[in-house]
């Protein structure tokens, strides 16, 4: 019994120490790993997450992952971009495949190229049958090398997408009137256009526009002016419209809104309409804020992503709130967004105002109301009010001094005739 006894516990020391040898064995793989992928720039604050995500990566040779990541960073992508790659595709790090993918796309644009590095891992695409496609874009469809970059690098899946697909979409642009020598500019500017399907969404969308009265002259002329309004879901360019028709507001404001064209105005509201999505508002909202202050229909994209971005990272207010204060986007960025702001920040930080002033506070009272509310009780945000941002507390004249001058009104000698006739009249009133 004591014999049996010591050798079960024997066997249990030994597989103790086997798994303590193996336990340390993975530990020390694992800090080699993360000291290889340290070495070329991966943030160690990802690694941790990163190998335990794919914990293959151990099971291959230190030699063979340095090749991947040489041979990676070879193709002069950006480290950043790398991280991301990894990131979201780690099975790329497979040095035959990163080979023969550097033969196959020796002068290509680093973004393109992670594109295509993508496509080809997720939809299982060999390199020499990924070239074949890029090839296939010169030589049928007649791309330029420019355009197929754009491709590429704007929308990678069309890799997948048949000839025959890609061939529809073009047959369908030449039908509505594009010339055959715009072609290559559309597609350009919308790589996107090649992956969109023509009987799905292109013709409806057409039909539709074509239903409402609409000529197809002003599509074609719409398209060639921005190639992006092909991108329009169908039946999105009704509700623009219906917008447009439904707005009550002064006239220059409209006519500033409806432009040259009725097709360009609807186009215009859908692109802010997909602003504003953007930032996180449903499309009812995106609709009713145009439709309450259509001043930003006629405002640059540049301007209002830069409004919105005050009032979220700066003002630190929910991007909801332009649903309950539309306003905020159709005044003025710098005369009276940021001096309003600054001055309520200043008060803030002296404790003078012992209330939470909101974003409609801030943007619906009048210039005057707010000057004598905010900034007359406190000279020293005199300077940061003035009358517009950046002026001062003085007023800025129109005109320089000694103007009116020139404006006086000539004087006339004075004849003989017409002092008696004064006098006359005078004195028939006595």
């Amino acid at each position: 019994m004591a014999f049996r006894g010591a050798s079960t516990n024997a066997r249990f020391l030994r597989s103790t120490s086997s798994f303590s040898t193996a336990s340390q064995s993975h530990y020390r793989k694992q800090i080699a790993v993360a000291n290889l992928f340290q070495k070329y720039g991966f943030p160690s604050s990802l690694l941790s997450s990163f190998l335990s995500r794919n914990p293959s990566l151990l099971n291959t040779s230190l030699s063979q992952l340095h090749q991947s990541l040489s041979t990676l960073f070879s193709l002069r992508i950006p480290q950043n971009a790398i991280v991301s790659l990894l990131n979201s595709c780690p099975s790329v790090l497979d040095h035959s495949f990163l080979t023969s993918f550097q033969s196959r796309f020796p002068k290509i644009a680093p973004l393109t190229l992670v594109n295509l590095l993508l496509c080809s891992r997720k939809f299982h695409i060999d390199p020499l049958e990924l070239s074949r496609k890029v090839v296939t874009f010169h030589n049928r469809f007649s791309f330029s090398h420019t355009t197929v970059g754009k491709v590429l690098e704007g929308c990678p899946n069309v890799v997948v997408t048949s000839e025959d697909e890609i061939a529809g979409v073009i047959d369908f642009l030449v039908e509505i009137g594009i010339p055959r020598g715009e072609i290559d500019l559309v597609v350009r500017l919308f790589p996107r256009v090649l992956g969109i399907g023509v009987e799905h969404r292109l013709r409806p969308l057409v039909c539709e526009i074509k239903g409402l009265g609409f000529s197809l002259r002003e599509v074609r002329e719409a398209v060639l002016r921005d190639p992006r309004f092909l991108g329009m879901e169908v039946g999105e360019f009704s509700r623009c419209l219906r917008l447009l028709e439904g707005l009550k507001c002064r006239e220059t404001i409209k006519e500033r809104v409806m432009g040259e064209s009725l097709v360009r105005a609807c186009f215009e509201v859908k692109l802010r309409v997909d602003c504003l999505c953007g930032y996180g508002l449903t499309r009812r909202d995106a609709l009713k804020i145009l439709w309450k202050e259509p001043r930003v229909i006629g405002y640059e994209i540049e301007d209002i992503e830069r409004k919105v971005e005050f009032l979220v990272q700066r003002m630190k207010c929910d991007v909801e709130c332009l649903a309950d204060v539309p306003k905020y986007l159709g005044v003025n960025f710098e005369k009276q967004i940021v001096p309003r702001y600054s001055v309520v920040e200043c008060l803030r930080g002296k404790g003078a105002i012992g209330f939470e002033v909101g974003l409609r506070d801030l943007v619906m009272p009048s210039r005057l109301r707010f000057y004598n509310l905010y900034v007359k009780p406190y000279p020293e945000c005199e300077k940061i009010y003035g009358r517009f941002s950046g002026c001062g507390g003085e007023v800025q004249r129109k005109h320089p001094p000694g103007l009116w001058k020139l404006f006086n009104p000539p004087k006339f000698p004075e004849r003989s005739e017409d002092v008696k006739n004064i006098r006359s009249f005078m004195e028939s009133l006595v």
